[in-house]
């Protein structure tokens, strides 16, 4: 039976992830995508899989994503109303992935 990950890493740990699927010849299909919350670049790849290669590469995943701290601005808003805001740097941990697994009904290669 195949499955379907879905992982969304950080740009930069897309070309180590890359590298890392091709010596473990993973086929994956990659995205450039943008995430919500810090509105950075972000990698986005589609692997379709045997369920018994899922473990495999749910570990390159993790070890080829890394966590990072990083500062973002966020508007702080201080008791100067509501049209006032301060942008000051927030530290916060970006990075690792998120992945998705998901059970395809059928598989198709033309």
């Amino acid at each position: 039976m195949m499955k379907l990950i879905i992982a969304i890493v950080q740009d930069q740990d897309q070309n180590e992830l890359s590298r890392a699927f091709y010596d473990a010849n993973v086929r994956a299909t990659k995205l450039s995508t943008t995430g919500g919350f810090l509105r950075a670049g972000n990698t986005t790849f589609m692997i379709g899989i045997e369920e018994e290669r899922i473990e495999e590469v749910l570990k390159i995943i993790d070890q080829c994503s890394k966590a990072r701290e990083q500062y973002v601005s966020a508007p702080l808003h201080l008791d100067m109303g509501l049209d006032s805001a301060v942008n000051l740097p927030v530290k916060v941990e970006v990075g690792g992935a998120t992945v998705f697994v998901l059970p395809i009904e059928s598989f198709h290669q033309f």
